[in-house]
């Protein structure tokens, strides 16, 4: 008897194994024919809280289009800017379980803003789901063409040397790139002066005509003037080099151990049904992998990302936990 204990055992274990796989295809397909079911009969809105033509507008723009065909039903962006993307995020958070609608937000909305606003009406965390992390972005440091510095390691001597003109400009005060800046300052032990502007446009032509030698700006809106030769991108951001500046050294290649870059999610109001917002999550990752979604990705700056629900909630968990303490630590009050 105690010699065929052991092979009745193993058997036994084989069975329950495969039993608890087959358990596991069936949930997941009962789960996958349960989102498949769920149809959308009006239209699905797609709101971004800043004006057309920006960076998240065409993300939404983009993924919109894909989405219609998909969906079966129109998709329609609404662009309603106020308040740095805050208002769009209250009007979205009030949304009726009964409306189709989707929020496209970068951390400047659900992540800093809850930091350093006390009259958000809105709480990141509570009134939204996370849907589908679909962009990635970085941050360049660029100089004015007339300071004398190729590399970074020059530029920071030259702060240190030159305190009271290290000055750094940032596309808006209390933006991703202003707590970047001063990201730099703190790990490169250099005093900055963080200078707040009203948009990229009237910082990079500061930056050009040489009245603030030093700009922090996402990737996107500095590239062309870089390429253009109106000012020098000295490093980029990310965790490896930007196909689109293949020849600019990330922080860590320069010196400084540092890496951060930015993000556009879909959200979902904590409204809408939870089978619904998983249909939205797998439509929108199956556009993503879509090689032409890829393509006018790359085609406007961006680089694209394909993430599962699972996936996006991780990362937003991860990137609370890196910048909380830098905008907590910054002190900065609107």
């Amino acid at each position: 008897m105690p010699t065929q204990s052991l092979p009745m055992t193993r058997r036994l274990a084989g069975m329950l194994a495969i039993a608890g796989l087959a358990t596991a295809f069936a949930t997941g397909a009962a789960a996958q024919q349960q989102q498949q079911q769920v149809k959308f009969d009006t239209p699905l809105h797609i709101v971004v809280g800043y004006a057309p033509g920006g960076a998240t507008d065409r993300v939404a723009r983009i993924v919109g289009d894909k989405l219609t065909s998909r969906l079966g039903v129109p998709v329609v962006v609404d662009n309603k800017p106020g308040a740095g993307g805050r208002l769009a995020a209250q009007q979205v958070k009030a949304t009726p379980a009964s409306q189709n609608v989707l929020m496209l937000a970068n951390p400047a909305v659900m992540v800093v803003a809850p930091l350093v606003f006390k009259d958000n009406n809105y709480d990141a965390e509570r009134d939204f789901v996370p849907v589908s992390y679909v962009n990635d972005y970085n941050f360049a440091l660029a100089v004015s063409p007339t300071l004398p510095v190729r590399e970074l390691n020059h530029l920071l001597a030259w702060m240190r040397a030159n305190p009271n003109q290290a000055n750094v400009g940032v596309p808006a005060t209390g933006s991703l790139p202003h707590f970047f800046g001063l990201m730099v300052g703190e790990k490169a032990k250099v005093q900055t002066q963080v200078i707040g502007y009203r948009g990229s446009a009237p910082l990079l032509n500061d930056v050009i005509g040489g009245q603030v030698p030093v700009a922090v700006d996402t990737e996107d809106v500095a590239v062309p003037q870089h390429a253009a030769g109106k000012l020098r991108i000295l490093a980029i951001s990310g965790a490896k080099r930007s196909p689109f500046l293949p020849d600019v050294p990330t922080f860590k290649e320069a010196g400084l151990d540092l890496a951060a870059t930015g993000w556009n999610t879909f959200f979902a109001p904590a409204t809408m049904p939870k089978e619904k917002a998983e249909r939205l999550a797998v439509v929108i990752r199956e556009v993503m992998q879509d090689p032409d979604t890829q393509r006018k990705f790359k085609d406007s700056g961006m680089t694209p990302v394909v993430s599962t629900q699972a996936q996006t909630a991780a990362m937003l968990k991860a990137y609370r936990a890196q910048w909380a303490p830098v905008v907590q630590k910054s002190g900065y009050q609107p």
